[in-house]
């Protein structure tokens, strides 16, 4: 009778871990994408990532599903949107269709890269000398800049090649590089106007400072209830104008009129408009106290809104943290060089998808064979397949549970460390078959786990430097190596190893 040791216990609890990680679903249904703020869609409490499993009665299976019955129930009256999701159920009432965006379900949580869902990557370099907080700064602004020209699905990382230079990894899904090319190479120009004359610009010229961590001036200030159930929080923080600034804050504000019709508290004709490249994206009340006053404090106020106090809280401060950053950097005072601009179609993501299982599956295939013909041992040959099927799920489960994105490099990793794990599983093999009678089983294989290990040791201080080479472009070829070879040598070598001694003992 085979007898399971603690090492193989520990690869079967690995496994499950693993499978829970992965999580495929099978149950029909489509993602929310978006929701564009503001809208009844936003206003009932749908929000993206959310999983609609049928509208108005009728079952959402795929995203054909979904616009067939989207077309079928547009009118130019209001109509009873009834969307049944996997948070509860929402109701929209709207003479147009939910301003939504959906996407088919995906089938596990593993998260893939441009090299298989398509779209855009621009490696950035900003020119002078950046700190880590330049760095960070820039970064929020860029990804503010993008999603206020409709850009979603943006991913930016700062990665920093092996000279110390730093750079924007920029990767944007479903976009073109023309879309990158326009809005990222541009500098950028943030304003505050009132009416047609500017106030200030962002950068030290005119903005000496922006209160952000320091309770007493910056903060979410209030919460409450609304009368549609749903909560809005209020937000200020203070901003330190420059003399220059604040003279012409005085200049322009002195000859407008107070609103008279405004409601809950007084204020000026005119709002305060920030701008991003000539767009506006925000606009805020002016006090009636500040009219006329040179005054280098301005109180910046604003909101956030939501289904829960929680969610508007979220929400309010989310959008004092942009505002902030604007202020602050929203000039952008770098000019940025697009090093290298990369594009892949959906079409060749799912074909290079499909070529990569074949190609594992081809790699199972042909291990199996030749360790057959080699060993003529059906028990060999599945413990090296289950081996090698474990160490590549298991690497998968640990990518699912840290979100990381399987692009190509990674993929290649995960293909490298069973390239790895073939060779220490035939190292074992012939150690244990080896005609040397001198030795047990045990220690012919303590042998072998021992030349493993120092291989091991041996890849991971070479891939190390990976994480930096060509600006971090393979650091998914070196971490999913890093991940696969660690499994392979704390957990699935050593849970083979028990399995052929029992094999051999046999």
């Amino acid at each position: 009778m085979f007898k399971i040791s603690l090492r193989v216990w520990i690869l079967i609890i690995f496994l499950l871990v693993a499978l829970v990680a992965v999580h495929p679903s099978l149950t029909p249904g489509v993602v929310i994408k978006s929701v564009e703020k503001n809208s009844s869609a936003y206003t009932s409490g749908l929000r993206s990532g959310m999983i609609i499993n049928s509208l108005n009665g009728l079952e959402v299976s795929s995203l054909d599903d979904y616009s067939k019955i989207i077309n079928d129930l547009s009118s130019p009256v209001e109509k009873k949107y009834v969307i049944n999701t996997d948070s509860g159920e929402f109701i929209i009432l709207s003479d147009s269709t939910p301003n939504i965006t959906v996407g088919n379900k995906p089938r596990t949580r593993l998260k893939t890269g441009l090299d298989l869902q398509g779209g855009a990557r621009a490696l950035v370099r900003p020119q002078g000398v950046l700190t880590d907080n330049d760095l960070n700064d820039l970064i929020d602004v860029t990804s503010n800049r993008l999603n206020v020209f409709g850009i979603t699905d943006i991913s930016i990382r700062p990665v920093t090649d092996l000279s110390g230079q730093k750079f924007m990894l920029i990767e944007v899904a479903g976009a073109t590089p023309a879309d990158i090319r326009d809005l990222v190479a541009k500098q950028g120009k943030f304003e505050a106007k009132i009416g047609n004359q500017t106030v200030f610009t962002g950068g030290t010229d005119d903005i000496a400072d922006v209160c952000r961590f320091d309770a007493t001036c910056s903060g979410v200030r209030s919460c409450s209830p609304q009368a549609d159930s749903t909560y809005f929080c209020q937000f200020s923080f203070v901003v330190y104008l420059s003399q220059e600034a604040a003279q012409r804050h005085a200049d322009i504000t002195s000859k407008l009129k107070l609103n008279t019709t405004a409601i809950g508290g007084r204020y000026l004709e005119k709002q305060l408009d920030l701008l991003v490249d000539g767009i506006v994206t925000d606009s805020l009340l002016i006090s009636e106290g500040l009219k006329g006053q040179v005054t280098t404090e301005i109180s910046v106020q604003g909101s956030g809104v939501g289904v829960t106090q929680e969610e508007a809280f979220n929400d309010a401060t989310a959008s004092m943290n942009k505002l902030q950053t604007i202020m602050i950097t929203g000039s952008l005072p770098y000019k940025l060089e697009i090093v290298k601009l990369d594009t892949l179609s959906p079409t060749l993501g799912k074909e290079f998808t499909k070529n990569i299982l074949i190609l594992g599956l081809l790699v199972f295939a042909i291990v199996s064979i030749i360790i057959f013909v080699k060993y003529r041992k059906i028990k060999i040959t599945l413990s090296v397949i289950l081996t090698m099927f474990s160490e590549a799920f298991i690497t998968l489960g640990v990518a699912a549970f840290l979100g990381w994105n399987l692009d190509a490099p990674s993929i290649a990793g995960i293909i490298a460390g069973m390239g790895t794990g073939v060779n220490d599983q035939i190292i074992i093999l012939a150690e244990s078959t080896s005609s040397d009678t001198q030795r047990s089983i045990k220690d012919k294989i303590k042998s072998a786990l021992f030349v493993i290990f120092a291989a091991f040791s041996t890849i991971l201080v070479a891939m190390i430097p990976l994480f930096w080479t060509g600006a971090g472009l393979l650091k998914g070829f070196a971490f999913t190596t890093i991940i696969s070879i660690s499994i392979g040598i704390f957990i699935t070598r050593p849970a083979f190893a028990d399995i052929l001694r029992n094999i051999q003992s046999k």
